[in-house]
Formats: C-alpha cells, sequence, structure tokens
C-alpha cells in the first residue's frame, strides 16, 4: 500500500489513531480546540456528518498537499443523540437508558484535500442487554468514560459483559469506519494498492 499524499488525523481519540495505524497507515496528528454543536434540525446521520465536516474546517488552512481525515461519533437512542457525559451522573443516566435496549451508533467522517471534501458515515445497531446497577457503577468507576459517546466503550469491560450483539461495524463503534476509510482513501486516488 502507498500513499500518494501525506495524511493527517486530526484527532485525539486513542482509539481512532490505534485502528488508523491498524490499517498500516503512517499519518501526522493535528490537534486543535474545535466546538462540537450542531444545529438542532438535523437528522441523526446528519450530526454526525456535519461534526466531522465542522471539524476539518478548523483545518483548511492547515491543508496543502495532504488529505486529512476527521471523524465524529454519536450514540443515538432513538432521536436523542447522546454526547460525552461530563460527570458521574451524567455517565450514569446514560448507561442506564441504554440498559436493555437497542441504540444506534453513528460515525462520521471527512476527508479533506485542497481540491476536494468527502463526508460520509456508517451506522451500527447495538443490542444491550439489561445492566444493573451495580455493573454500571462498577464500569464508570474503574473505566471512567468520559470521553465517549454513550458513556461507554465496546473494547472496554462494559462491552464484553452488556453487549449481546451488534448489526454492522465494530469498529465503526469503536469510533472509525475502517473498512468504508480504506474504500474511500482507494476510490479518491490516496491510496494506492501495489
Amino acid at each position: 500500500m502507498n500513499l500518494q499524499r501525506p495524511l493527517l488525523l486530526a484527532s485525539n481519540s486513542p482509539r481512532r489513531k490505534e485502528l488508523l495505524s491498524g490499517l498500516g497507515l503512517t499519518y501526522e496528528l493535528l490537534l486543535k480546540e474545535v466546538h462540537e454543536d450542531f444545529p438542532e434540525h438535523l437528522k441523526r446521520e446528519q450530526v454526525a456528518e456535519y461534526l466531522a465536516s465542522h471539524k476539518a474546517d478548523a483545518y483548511k488552512e492547515d491543508v496543502t498537499n495532504e488529505a486529512l481525515i476527521t471523524a465524529d461519533t454519536i450514540v443515538c437512542l432513538g432521536d436523542r443523540v447522546m454526547n460525552k457525559p461530563a460527570t458521574y451522573e451524567e455517565a450514569r443516566e446514560m448507561l442506564k437508558a441504554l440498559s436493555g435496549q437497542t441504540h444506534e451508533v453513528i460515525t462520521g467522517v471527512c476527508i479533506l484535500t485542497k481540491e476536494k471534501k468527502t463526508v460520509f458515515h456508517d451506522s451500527t445497531k447495538v443490542y444491550f442487554k439489561p445492566l444493573s446497577d451495580a455493573e454500571i457503577h462498577h464500569y464508570i468507576t474503574h473505566y471512567k468514560p468520559y470521553d465517549k459517546a454513550g458513556a461507554y466503550g465496546i473494547q472496554e469491560w462494559i462491552g464484553m459483559v452488556g453487549i449481546d450483539h451488534i448489526e454492522g461495524s465494530y469498529f465503526n463503534v469503536v469510533g472509525l469506519p475502517v473498512q468504508k476509510l480504506y474504500q474511500k482513501l482507494v476510490e479518491l486516488g490516496i491510496l494506492a494498492i501495489t
């Protein structure tokens, strides 16, 4: 595999860094503080794409001959969009709401070059078993999921004991739909298979 231009990743997520490295791609990290507010009228898929695109816009001036990747993952229970919890109470409330329910994880991705902006998303259904108060407390106190949408990481303890099954990409729930990203990088001529 050969990158046809340098790759930039604008994300502080250790999971996204790990997944991109897992594809065998080298990249440089770019980090800026970008507000994650979105217009209330957007549909769920549009929220994830809007946030990924909005993040990319903050880096427009930094992109010359590179390809920049930004992403945003949201957790949706019905029409409710769950962001990252700020407190123990918020995390507990989110996990109680997800307990015994099916929810959707949507990751929006933006690939930005000087010439073009490509935005797409992937969606995965996640089925949680009913969680006890003790399980929720154990997870929050030991894993502190304050940097995760919906207050959980599928790859952590709560995912191992609480998720019955999923429909769709596991990696999308972790934070980056790597199969779709790989395909887009090839289609855009940013990645060549040799």
